[in-house]
């Protein structure tokens, strides 16, 4: 399949340095050629050209260009849907990088134009296949540690909102756009419930028009409480996922460079009538002192490795044959939800009441 990239910034060059090639090196025939680039910045041209790579000079060129099948689209994100509509129309396949849309508004209307034209279209929703996020899905799945109760994803930062157009609110900038896209979709594919509620809190500690993170809680009609934390002014690390439930508790620390390390402690003895109490500031506690290691166990944390190369084996799979690609409409529709009610409910500091 001849792919054109349109927007080739970082994560433009992404897909093609990194994405491609993966894809490439494990499939036997249907490779992914990149056809070219398309730019409005002269200096991503001259990068594109140093590598090798065709420029084109108008997005109408690619429009026009029948041997092209697909194209990727990863400019700022009030660009994507002018760019996935007109693909659709010239019968392109699409991935969109994420956020797809401003809204769930143009969501649909993405949606609606590429089934109008029988095309396939998908958000590149990539963290899927996180190391970490799969390593943790797997455990809750299989039970280890009883019934899961409260899941916390964070993930934390101290270098502030990325430059440039991910600090406007009209091109689609902030953390909620940036990260929570990702996080609440994991989410999602996380939990088999009904969502019920939302609350949120943004924080704009660093003065600028668009959050610097946020503070998301949801409830799902199995009882389970999922939050997610988004932070970008933190200078200590805290644990990326917290796993609370009936026998036990995970947390997962470190995540970066393909790392997944923690710690899983699962209950032996609940009650321990040997509990001796300790002095806590200016008081004395049982209930929070520390269990005696003779009634729990530290499990082993089997990590799972995310399938860095599944998103585009099946969109590949999804163009030629007319199936479903992964990342379905509905997916992409309960997260702009839940975006959309999070936003609501940081401005009226409310918790947002909705089934779905």
């Amino acid at each position: 399949m001849k792919f054109a990239i349109i927007g080739y910034g970082g994560m433009g060059n992404f897909h093609r340095e990194k994405a491609f090639e993966r894809y490439n090196a494990v499939v036997s025939e249907d490779f992914i050629e990149t056809a070219g680039i398309y730019d409005i910045s002269p200096e991503r041209e001259e990068f594109a050209k140093g590598l090798g790579l065709h420029v084109f000079s108008s997005a109408e060129e690619i429009w026009n260009d029948k041997s092209i099948d697909a194209v990727v689209i990863a400019t700022p994100n009030d660009a994507h849907i002018p760019y996935v509509l007109a693909a659709a129309k010239a019968g392109k396949h699409v991935v969109v990088e994420k956020p797809a849309a401003m809204n769930l508004s143009e969501l649909k209307e993405m949606y609606d134009a590429a089934e109008r034209a029988g095309v396939k279209l998908s958000p590149h929703q990539n963290r899927r296949w996180d190391d970490d996020f799969v390593t943790v899905k797997n455990i809750v799945d299989n039970n280890l540690l009883g019934k899961t109760y409260l899941i916390e994803s964070r993930v934390m930062g101290a270098n502030g909102i990325p430059g440039a157009w991910r600090k406007s609110a009209a091109q689609g900038g902030g953390m909620m756009m940036d990260w929570g896209v990702h996080l609440i979709d994991q989410m999602l594919q996380f939990v088999k419930g009904k969502v019920v509620s939302v609350y949120c809190d943004y924080s704009y500690r660093q003065g600028e028009e668009v959050d610097d993170g946020f503070n998301l809680e949801v409830k799902f009609d199995t009882g389970l409480t999922y939050r997610i934390v988004v932070d970008t002014n933190c200078f200590v690390e805290l644990p990326r996922w917290q796993i609370h439930a009936d026998d036990g508790t995970l947390q997962i620390d470190n995540w970066r460079n393909f790392k997944v390390e923690g710690k899983m402690l699962r209950c032996l003895i609940r009650h321990d009538d040997q509990l001796v109490g300790v002095d806590a500031g200016n008081g004395f506690t049982k209930t929070m002192a520390k269990r005696r290691s003779e009634t729990v166990e530290e499990l082993p944390i089997e990590v799972v490795r995310g399938d860095k190369t599944a998103f585009y084996r099946n969109f590949v799979k999804a163009a030629r044959e007319g199936s479903d690609t992964f990342v379905t409409r509905r997916d992409m529709e309960r997260v702009f939800k839940v975006m959309e009610l999070a936003k609501r409910s940081s401005e009226t500091r409310e918790v947002m009441k909705e089934t779905f």
